[in-house]
């Protein structure tokens, strides 16, 4: 009879922090450790262990919080190295840790410029959608004032995370980046062939 698995799935491959550091000798200072979902990238992403604190014991054990422990890292992500060290506790249960031999570690943690992806270089205005292009003139003839028609409406970037690599448009500079308004190519045009797709 086959297995069913009952529950959540991940695509985890490795161990957890705490089995790998809990092998190694001063608890694994100064080796190089790798998450697995980062490996997708091309640039290498890996963590170089700093330090190792182990948590006490909690009140309401479970396999997740039992196997945690603090780690502190040198992490380079994408081949960009943070300045500040980074502490790693909440996720040091997943099993998704990889150590790197000592024989590979120099090539592993190599930065190939050549593979690096260029930087998307994103647009600073875009045109406004349709209704709201056809909704600002209407509302300018009222008033009597000029019609513009290329009016652009300025665009806001979540620039919360620090590890998106694009930058926004400066004055002169063209963005690698388009971003077009309307319907675009539909899957299957025979549905539009007989729609009107310009605002009167």
């Amino acid at each position: 009879m086959p297995y069913k698995y009952i529950g959540r799935t991940h695509d985890f491959v490795g161990k957890s922090l705490w089995e790998i550091v809990g092998n190694l000798k001063n608890f694994g200072v100064g080796r190089f450790v790798a998450r697995g979902k980062h490996q997708r990238y091309l640039e290498p992403s890996y963590m170089k262990i700093l330090k190792v604190e182990t948590l006490p014991r909690p009140e309401d054990e479970s396999i997740d919080n039992l196997r945690k422990v603090r780690v502190l890292v040198e992490q380079t992500f994408r081949g960009k190295t943070f300045t500040k060290p980074v502490l790693i506790e909440r996720v040091s249960y997943k099993t998704d840790y990889r150590l790197i031999p000592k024989d590979e570690e120099q090539t592993y943690c190599k930065f190939d410029q050549i593979s690096v992806i260029p930087e998307k270089i994103l647009p600073k205005y875009m045109d406004f959608p349709p209704i709201s292009k056809q909704l600002n003139i209407r509302e300018s003839l009222n008033r009597g004032g000029p019609t513009k028609e290329d009016l652009q409406l300025e665009i806001v970037y979540n620039n919360s995370s620090k590890k998106m690599k694009y930058k926004i448009a400066e004055e002169g500079e063209e963005p690698t980046v388009k971003i077009a308004t309307g319907v675009g190519q539909p899957v299957v045009p025979r549905l539009y062939a007989s729609c009107e797709r310009s605002i009167a």
